[in-house]
C-alpha cells in the first residue's frame, strides 16, 4: 500500500510543479501569484494586495507602491533611484481602480497635489492642503538618443520600429502614438491620449515601464534588457527624458517665481549699477586730468609773456 501511496503522491507533485512554475505575471515581476486550483492562477501586488490583470500593464500608482514594499526574500531591499517628477520615490495613495488620489502625503505630514502621471503639480503643503481634481495628463513628450554607430539608420526604419516597440511590449493603441521624429542620434516620441477608455493602457503607465526598461531596472517577469532592433542592427539607447504635460497648468506658487525674479532682478541692478559708477569714475579722472593738464598749460603760457 505504501509503495503505491509513494507512487500516487509522485505523480500529484510532478503535475502541480509545472503549474506553480507557470503561475508567475509576465508584465509585473513585483506580482505574488498563486495557484488557486488547476488552471486557475491569482495575482496580487506586492505592498496592497490588489488583484494584477497579468495580460496588461499595471498601473504607475501601483507599481509605486510595489517599489516601496520590502521584498520577502532575506536580502536587503534598494529602492530604485527616484520617479519621474524629480522628487524622489514615495508610498502613493491609490484608488482601487490603480489611479492615483489627487492628494499625496508622505509620513510627515507634507503633501503635494499630483497629476494622473504622479507627477507632483503645486507646492508642498500641511494636511489641510486641498487638490480638488485629478488632473489629467494629456500629452507625453519621450526625447532619447542613442550611441553613435557606424551604419547610419534611416528614419522611417527607426519610426517603425519604434511604433512597433510601444504597440506590442507596452500594448499601446497605434492612434495613441502621434508623432516620431529622428534626427540622429535624437528620437522624439509624442505620446497624445485626451481620455482614457478602460480597455486602454494610459500613457503615463506606458512612459513608466519604458523608463524602467531603458534603466534596465524592467518591471515584466522577464527581466530581460530591452533590445530595440533596427532592420537586425540594434538601436543602443543612451540617456533618456521624459516630458508630461496636463490639461491644466501646474499651480506651483507664485513667491518662489517672484523671489526668482527678483533676485534677478537684484543682479541686473547691482551689475547696472557698477557700470554706472565704473564710468563715472573714468568721466571724473579724465576730467580731472584735461583740468591738469589745462592748468599746466596756462602757467606755461604766462611764463612765456612774462619772458
Amino acid at each position: 500500500m505504501e509503495p503505491l501511496f509513494g507512487v500516487v503522491l509522485g505523480l500529484i507533485l510532478a503535475v502541480a510543479s509545472p503549474a506553480n512554475d507557470s503561475c508567475t505575471c509576465a508584465t509585473n515581476k513585483w506580482a505574488v501569484c498563486a495557484q488557486d486550483s488547476p488552471g486557475n492562477c491569482t495575482c496580487r501586488l506586492a505592498g496592497s494586495d490588489h488583484p494584477v490583470d497579468c495580460s496588461t500593464l499595471t498601473s504607475k500608482c501601483f507599481l509605486m507602491k510595489a517599489e516601496m514594499s520590502p521584498l520577502k526574500e532575506k536580502r536587503l531591499w534598494r529602492p530604485p533611484r527616484g520617479v519621474a517628477d524629480g522628487d524622489g520615490i514615495y508610498n502613493p495613495d491609490c484608488e482601487a481602480s490603480g489611479a492615483f488620489r489627487a492628494r499625496q502625503c508622505n509620513q510627515s505630514s507634507t503633501c503635494w497635489c499630483v497629476n494622473t502621471a504622479g507627477v507632483r503639480r503645486t507646492e508642498k503643503g500641511g494636511r489641510s492642503l486641498n487638490c480638488s481634481e485629478l488632473v489629467r495628463t494629456r500629452w507625453i513628450y519621450i526625447e532619447l538618443t542613442h550611441k553613435r554607430s557606424s551604419k547610419a539608420f534611416e528614419v522611417p526604419d527607426v519610426v517603425k520600429a519604434l511604433r512597433q516597440l510601444f504597440e506590442s511590449r507596452y500594448k499601446l493603441r497605434p492612434k495613441y502614438i502621434a508623432a516620431i521624429k529622428y534626427d540622429p542620434p535624437l528620437i522624439q516620441i509624442r505620446l497624445h491620449q485626451n481620455k482614457k477608455p478602460r480597455w486602454d493602457v494610459d500613457i503615463a503607465d506606458v512612459a513608466y515601464y519604458f523608463e524602467k526598461d531603458v534603466n534596465n531596472d524592467s518591471v515584466f517577469q522577464s527581466n530581460s534588457k530591452l533590445t530595440v532592433s533596427v532592420n537586425g542592427d540594434a538601436l543602443a539607447i543612451e540617456k533618456l527624458w521624459i516630458y508630461y504635460v496636463d490639461e491644466k497648468p501646474p499651480e506651483f506658487c507664485m513667491k518662489q517665481l517672484a523671489a526668482g525674479i527678483a533676485a534677478v532682478v537684484t543682479v541686473v541692478l547691482l551689475t547696472a549699477g557698477i557700470g554706472i559708477a565704473a564710468l563715472l569714475i573714468l568721466k571724473w579722472l579724465r576730467t580731472r586730468t584735461y583740468k591738469k593738464f589745462e592748468c599746466k598749460e596756462m602757467r606755461e603760457i604766462k611764463t612765456t609773456s612774462l619772458e
